[in-house]
């Protein structure tokens, strides 16, 4: 994603746009000349929000503006449909707009131009909008780009996002911003006591390995972020049939999420001391892959049974929220494209969420509708700890219920998490299944803008 989409208004002539809702949108035209409002009327024109209506222009002008249908003044994705439905060309917005209104309209406008362009090139002409006065151009270059790399990232196929190029793609972020960065490979991961991380890996051609990147001041807030960056998905030996494996180059899309968040963490300064943790593995089959039935020792020291080796994801973040610990975090967040049953409870479009802290909860749901980035609080339902328990080991990392699986996955966390952590569970799809407005199909950001807010108003005031 370019941000040459918003260019600087250099008095070159533009298109106007008019942003229009379809209960009143015969007050905001009827000021317009004549022949435009007939033309409105005879268009049948209803300001469905995403559409747009090209407008006659005056004699030697082929175009005098465009109307732009919008929710409201805060829409985002409205300008996302807008930024692909009209014609190549550059672009305005007509009125005063607040802060927050002009933000969220150039927001979308340059998220609705992405296209995963790695092996193909779209072809497809700019549409420039001159950047909206009063937009905060700081948050919208952060929100723009850390999306467009979340994307970008999820996209790509395994071949060429194993768990060695993520680590490339976190090294290379830690760099572009000073950040510290380490990481942990292959049989380091035994010595440097990561079970588990190592026994999902292991049985692929490309080492397991643990990604940790610090930035900030020591002195300020702690926020770490966690993120499952299983780069393939098999299944294991427990083998997922090929519908189910098709869209497992998305399962690392949890660790593209914590990097893209701190990206804009980072990019826009926030004051706090930032920590990402993301174990980067390919779960396959080999002769040394793990078995059902196996019992592994975690980082923590609790033993697993292994019920499933398809519920490997949890597996690898027990190790990386045991090493969160280690710095008693003031806010810790992690996310994961970890069960199909949260899929089933919320759908595709929205992030299930959990916390035993009910104030996070509020907070992130409040940020995820504020910023059209939408949460839902799913529950710790305590008494559903039972059906993981093993008779051979300290838990089970899958139980044999078909029931409350993202309930189960989420409570299988919470063991490796210390009481009292301000803590947040995402379970999130990371994946469009078909393109909206703003929103191709394709991998997308999940929660990242909410969780975003969140941070910010915490740390850094709203």
């Amino acid at each position: 994603m370019s941000m040459d989409y918003l260019i600087e208004d250099d008095g070159a002539p533009v298109v106007p746009l008019i942003p229009v809702r379809p209960d009143s949108l015969a007050n905001a035209v009827k000021d317009l000349p004549a022949r435009t409002v007939e033309w409105v009327e005879v268009t049948e024109y209803s300001a469905k929000p995403g559409t747009v209506l090209l407008l006659p222009g005056c004699e030697g002008e082929p175009v005098g503006g465009a109307l732009v249908g919008v929710e409201g003044d805060e829409d985002i994705w409205s300008w996302g449909g807008a930024a692909l439905a009209l014609p190549p060309g550059k672009y305005r917005i007509d009125g005063n707009s607040s802060a927050n209104s002009a933000s969220r309209a150039a927001l979308g406008w340059v998220l609705g131009t992405y296209a995963f362009t790695r092996y193909k090139d779209n072809g497809r002409p700019a549409r420039s909008l001159v950047w909206p006065k009063s937009a905060d151009r700081t948050y919208v270059a952060a929100a723009a780009t850390a999306t467009s790399f979340v994307r970008d990232l999820i996209n790509t196929p395994a071949a060429d996002m194993g768990p060695a190029d993520l680590a490339q793609a976190a090294r290379e972020l830690a760099g572009e911003f000073g950040a510290d960065f380490t990481v942990t490979v292959g049989d380091e991961l035994i010595e440097q006591n990561y079970p588990a991380i190592h026994a999902v890996g292991r049985a692929a051609a490309v080492a397991p390995r643990l990604i940790d990147i610090s930035w900030g001041d020591p002195s300020h807030p702690k926020v770490t972020l966690v993120g499952k960056g299983v780069c393939f998905d098999t299944g294991g030996l427990d083998l997922k049939p090929s519908r189910g494996m098709a869209l497992m180059k998305k399962d690392m899309g949890g660790a593209a999420m914590v990097l893209g968040l701190a990206r804009m963490i980072m990019m826009t300064g926030l004051p706090v001391r930032l920590r990402v943790l993301a174990p980067a593995v390919e779960n396959s089959v080999s002769g040394n892959a793990m078995r059902p039935r196996d019992i592994l020792r975690t980082r923590k020291g609790l033993t697993v049974e292994i019920g499933n080796t398809d519920a490997e994801g949890r597996l690898v973040l027990a190790d990386a929220l045991t090493e969160a610990m280690a710095d008693k975090p003031d806010l810790l967040l992690d996310f994961a494209t970890l069960t199909g049953a949260a899929r089933g409870a919320v759908g595709t479009g929205i992030a299930a969420m959990f916390t035993p802290d009910d104030n996070l909860a509020e907070d992130l749901y409040r940020q995820g509708v504020a910023e059209d980035d939408p949460v839902w609080r799913l529950p710790l339902w305590k008494p559903y700890r039972r059906m993981i328990d093993s008779k051979v080991a300290d838990i089970n990392n899958a139980g044999d219920s078909p029931h409350a699986g993202a309930i189960t996955a989420a409570l299988f966390l919470a063991e490796f998490v210390d009481e009292g952590i301000s803590w947040a569970h995402f379970d999130i799809m990371a994946w469009n299944p078909a393109a909206r407005p703003g929103r191709p199909e394709g991998g997308e950001a999940m929660a990242m803008r909410a969780a975003f807010a969140t941070i910010k108003d915490r740390y850094a005031g709203a």
